[in-house]
């Protein structure tokens, strides 16, 4: 007996001695029969780890966030949801999502990891709505239960890459447009990583604008997906960062974005590197200075008070 009280106590001294792990889980977007835009289909959602260790999710017809919530003895209140790239097509689910989730904890900021339906005629109606409407309900669901999980409702942002870093910043300039506009959707702040911005022919992915408007793709739709022309005083502040030698997404996109705040007098802070190319996510050896972003961005969450110095 007296072995096994001393086992005992060992391993609670060992539990005890073990850093507080952030806490995960992972919630519906929509109540089960309310999703909206939603056809029965035989699209089946997939996820795949590529020879590069990326997790790719195609298929996504049901919406979720998985939480990540920061320790309660480092968390500054402050909160994140990310927004995989993928060109609309599919998730880079890691390196664009859960690896940042966990550099945001460490940091004492909760994230949240947005796995968004992706756009297809077979199964959704007016594909081009669907991803903003679950960005939106992302940020309503995070605000609704900020009590729960310590977070304060002025300094929820979002943040995104590639086709996502259109997504955040699509909510973030028309949080407040159209029948379902609302304040618990806006974001307090964007962080846009080699973003997708405009949907204009001359700057533009066409295959994130492809995928997106599909079948109802018009001059009109282009031009109100062109976030670059929907900035308004309501727009968050920003933190961009894109490589110029970036051949998938024109680095004109984050310039584009950039001037379209610097008129509206809203704070920017952009990050443009000579080399680095497309979805790099955090992976920028041999990549020369871009390897400074992350760094970067530390600096600016803390001088907008969204990490602790």
């Amino acid at each position: 007996m007296k072995k096994t009280a001393r086992i005992l106590t060992v391993l609670s001294l060992l539990a005890l001695s073990v850093p507080t792990m952030a806490q995960t889980e992972t919630i519906k977007l929509w109540p089960e029969g309310k999703v909206p835009n939603f056809k029965s289909s035989d699209v089946e959602e997939k996820s795949v780890t590529d020879a590069q260790g990326i997790l790719r999710i195609s298929g996504v017809t049901v919406p979720t966030i998985t939480a990540y919530i920061a320790p309660k003895d480092k968390a500054t209140g402050a909160a994140v949801m990310i927004c995989p790239g993928g060109g609309y097509g599919i998730l880079a689910a890691s390196h664009e999502g859960s690896d940042f989730a966990k550099w945001f904890n460490e940091r004492g900021i909760s994230a949240f990891v947005l796995k968004y339906r992706l756009p297809n005629e077979k199964a959704m109606t007016h594909q081009h709505e669907v991803p903003l409407m679950d960005a939106m309900q992302g940020m309503k669901l995070i605000r609704q239960n900020a009590s729960k999980w310590n977070i304060d409702v002025n300094k929820i942002g979002v943040m995104g890459f590639s086709a996502g870093g259109h997504l955040a910043a699509t909510l973030s300039t028309h949080h407040n447009m159209g029948a379902k506009a609302s304040a618990d959707g806006k974001p307090n702040f964007s962080i846009l990583i080699y973003p997708v911005i405009s949907f204009q022919p001359a700057i533009s992915h066409g295959g994130s604008r492809d995928n997106l408007l599909g079948p109802e793709k018009s001059e009109e739709l282009m031009k109100y997906y062109s976030n670059e022309l929907q900035v308004s005083d309501q727009t968050p502040p920003a933190f961009l960062v894109h490589a110029q030698d970036d051949t998938g997404v024109p680095v004109e996109n984050s310039i584009e974005y950039y001037l379209a705040l610097k008129k509206k007098k809203i704070p920017a802070e952009m990050h443009l590197y000579p080399k680095g190319g497309h979805g790099y996510g955090m992976r920028t050896e041999g990549k020369g200075s871009l390897a400074n972003w992350p760094a970067a961005m530390e600096g600016w969450l803390k001088a907008m008070g969204y990490q602790k110095n």
